[in-house]
């Protein structure tokens, strides 16, 4: 039976198609996994199924009485509420149940009323509530929390307080109480730690109902998917099976679709030569327009067009010293410490690694060592000769285009140079001229890693660098961070992603206040 059933769905943004006449089915307990290069629509395609936005042409028909549960990374935490309250609204339907519920234990004291019509409908409630585990809610909301890092953060505190990944988490956690009978998560793992990534994947393996996964972890598909959607050129097209039966499928379709457009070209040339050669001739004047009749009702094949791969390269400065960062006595934080204190020592070659928990402090720590703000204690000692090149986790899109923004930052680069740069980390023409906030995650990170190409830098410090990126994007950096001769101080939860590079990892648990 179709959840979901998607005709001829066709969106585009200005001249660019981003889906076309695409057509997509949903089975009741289908894992499905929605992959693709960054921008190739995949985000859109699941705001179009929530008519978040619609669409240029076709339909989107969800089955009656379908509970739809959307992870979206952009709501709004109301500014009062604690985690605890947030939790909660995933029974808002339970509790509306048990007001109705009492409702009905106080019509029952009134003489007038029909007591056993209202003693019934009370006792169904009763047993929805039992069956639907509303007398252990504070339980689920402890289980769910604790295994994604969310209870050691205090369910009484505000909502917005929190970081941008530990709403996040919040979100998440709300989104699997409620148990919809189809999940739709857009990379939910980017903001989870190892711990949590691992118990989301078992949880999502065990899902009895549907779900739409978009993520560019491999290891985190593996094992919990049976159908892959692949977007490729405004086209969507299906794949029973796991992700690796999707690789090998899709690599045998490209090589026959390679071979017949080769025969076809071979085919072609041979007929048009043979026209050229004979149809002047009488004797051969049908046999030639024979021939280019067939030319003429070929239907030609057409190759696929290769994706520009990204290509990043860093640019070294001038050797500094041994030591560049040293901290003595350092206890970070804002308002209140978020660490015990630190001692840490950062040695010119390092490749070090800084994980943990989302909340702990690595991105405030990262800030505090580049003086961006101000330790609540300690010192922190640099070499004088440092050249530092940033990237920070989230940054609030420009209204630049692309090619402004490399331009602006840059204006001694020729706007040759400047399209070469962004041409070089993946980006087509249509995204360079395009403003940045109508491009993806992934696409938006591509244009500030250009920007942070063009730096000349003996330290490179990336916090959280490949949230967004696709498969092949995150490849290319890893070999880029391999051939970088400097320093990288860098913050991941991607263990494959950095375990052939890092030289060192920090585990930041060991000095945080916050577990």
């Amino acid at each position: 039976m179709s959840i979901l059933r998607v005709e001829n769905l066709s969106f585009s943004v200005g001249d660019r198609d981003i889906l076309n006449h695409v057509s997509f089915r949903l089975l009741k307990g289908e894992h499905i996994a929605l992959v693709g290069a960054n921008g190739e629509g995949k985000s859109t395609f699941l705001s179009l199924v929530t008519n978040k936005l619609n669409p240029d042409e076709g339909k989107v028909d969800w089955a009656k009485n379908v509970k739809v549960g959307y992870l979206d990374q952009h709501a709004i935490l109301e500014k009062g509420k604690t985690i605890k309250d947030i939790l909660k609204t995933a029974f808002d339907d339970l509790f509306k149940a048990e007001e109705r519920m009492m409702e009905c234990y106080e019509k029952m004291a009134d003489e007038n009323s029909n007591s056993d019509e209202l003693m019934e409908e009370a006792g169904e409630i009763q047993d929805y509530l039992s069956v639907h585990g509303f007398y252990a809610l504070d339980s689920q909301i402890e289980e769910v929390s604790r295994a994604l890092g969310i209870y050691d953060l205090g369910l009484d505190k505000d909502v917005t307080a929190l970081s941008g990944g530990q709403r996040t988490k919040i979100l998440l956690a709300k989104l699997l109480l409620e148990k919809p009978d189809i999940l739709l998560l857009d990379e939910p793992t980017n903001y989870l730690d190892s711990e949590h990534i691992a118990w989301l994947k078992e949880y999502l393996k065990e899902y009895e109902n549907a779900f739409i996964l978009i993520s560019h972890d491999i290891s985190f598909l593996e094992g919990i998917i049976n159908v892959v959607y692949h977007i490729e050129d405004a086209e969507l097209y299906r794949y029973p099976g796991d992700y690796h039966h999707f690789e090998e499928v899709y690599a045998m379709k490209k090589a026959q679709n390679e071979a017949a457009y080769e025969r076809q070209q071979k085919e072609i040339a041979e007929l048009k030569d043979f026209v050229a050669r004979n149809k002047a001739r009488v004797a051969t004047r049908n046999m030639a327009m024979s021939r280019q009749k067939k030319l003429d009702k070929m239907e030609l094949i057409e190759k696929r067009q290769e994706k520009p791969n990204a290509e990043f390269t860093f640019k070294n400065a001038r050797t500094p010293g041994r030591v560049l960062f040293k901290t003595e006595d350092l206890v970070i934080g804002y308002e209140e410490a978020l660490s015990r204190p630190i001692a840490f020592e950062l040695e010119r070659k390092e490749k070090v690694v800084f994980k943990g928990t989302n909340g702990i402090g690595k991105t405030t720590l990262l800030k505090s060592l580049l003086g961006l703000i101000k330790p609540i204690n300690g010192s922190i000692e640099k070499d004088p000769y440092l050249e530092i090149g940033y990237f920070e986790q989230e940054t609030v899109p420009s209204t630049n285009t692309c090619l402004e923004e490399i331009w602006k930052a840059f204006p001694i680069l020729s706007q040759f140079e400047v399209r070469a740069a962004l041409a070089k980390c993946g980006l087509t023409t249509d995204h360079i001229e395009s403003r940045i906030s109508v491009l993806s995650g992934g696409e938006q990170a591509k244009v500030r890693l250009c920007k942070l190409m063009q730096q000349n830098a003996n330290l490179l410090v990336l916090d959280e660098p490949t949230n967004h990126l696709d498969v092949a994007s995150k490849e290319a950096l890893k070999q880029a961070l391999i051939d970088y001769d400097g320093t990288i101080l860098l913050v991941c939860h991607e263990d494959d992603f950095y375990k052939d590079f890092a030289t060192r990892v920090v585990d930041c648990r060991e000095w945080s206040t916050r577990i």
